[in-house]
């Protein structure tokens, strides 16, 4: 961040020796809960420039180590493809094993493309301008999404909206089996960017934003296989039913604490909820789609 020790203490509230200590001891260096608290809530706070920064060291070091996500982190390389109809950018998820659940159970699923980016509220206004679905209750009398929040994550959307942009776009809402294997990787990591329980890499409630964020601003995030805000920001809605007239959600988000981050924990809801906090992305078996 370009402080002095001093300034860098005084910032995250240790004293000046710390600091050197954690400089000395580098990677072999566990900072105490609170320190990590600190820690992650100066990096949310510092604004982009820097967290862009710290993503690029990120990306270094997993290439120069043996890190499952150095593929995609390094990857204009990645294969994407861009939707015919909804425009939007997904990537493919291979078929095979993955972890599944607290308990790690070993699972096989097809392969599937998935949304990199949940669906925004540029996205969706193009849903409900094509359409005649209403829109959500946050952008005005008009109809029209704030320019402000069009790279945000859409939100106060039920269950029943979600699956119709889905259906409109010639997609459907993943499957929490899906949700989770493209959240965790083939080796069933704990959150998206490995083991490490790190606030800073998502818009959680310890990040003191309190509000949703633009869906590309969390790079260090990023799963193994390439998709952002897999953690954090919104929780989205899945496909499947948990129990009649209730569908099940991913995710966490801005208003949870990190603790919720939890990529195999189970959250469901009524198919008519909806709040500031709920939003949805999609996927496909169609692997037929031209590349990006």
């Amino acid at each position: 961040m370009r402080m002095t020790v001093r300034g860098f203490a005084a910032g995250i509230g240790v004293s000046d020796r710390m600091v050197s200590k954690w400089e000395r001891g580098g990677e072999n260096i566990t900072p105490r809960p609170g320190n990590q608290a600190a820690l992650d809530t100066l990096l949310v706070r510092a604004g982009t420039q820097v967290q862009e920064r710290f993503a690029q060291l990120l990306t270094a070091r997993a290439a120069a180590g043996d890190d499952e996500r150095t593929e995609a982190l390094l990857a204009p390389a990645a294969q994407r493809y861009r939707h015919p109809v909804d425009g939007k950018l997904m990537i493919a998820v291979e078929e095979g094993i993955y972890l599944s659940g607290a308990d790690n159970t070993p699972s096989w699923l097809p392969a599937f493309l998935i949304d990199i980016y949940p669906v925004t509220n540029a996205d969706y206004f193009r849903f409900t301008d094509a359409t005649g679905h209403p829109a959500p209750r946050h952008w005005g009398r008009d109809g029209h999404c704030p320019d402000s929040i069009f790279d945000h994550p859409v939100v106060w959307i039920t269950w029943r909206d979600a699956n119709a942009y889905a259906a409109w776009a010639g997609k459907s809402l993943p499957t929490s089996e899906q949700w989770e294997k493209a959240a965790r990787g083939a080796k069933g990591s704990a959150y998206p960017w490995g083991d490490a329980a790190t606030a800073a890499k998502c818009n959680v409630q310890e990040s003191g934003i309190g509000h949703t964020t633009p869906v590309s601003r969390y790079h260090s995030g990023v799963s193994a296989f390439g998709v952002y805000d897999l953690c954090g920001n919104t929780w989205e809605w899945c496909t499947t039913e948990s129990e009649t007239g209730r569908r099940v959600l991913k995710g966490s988000a801005f208003t949870s604490p990190f603790v919720r981050a939890d990529p195999a924990a189970f959250n469901d809801a009524s198919e008519t909820m909806s709040d500031n906090d709920t939003g949805f992305r999609c996927v496909t078996t169609t692997l037929a789609l031209g590349p990006h």
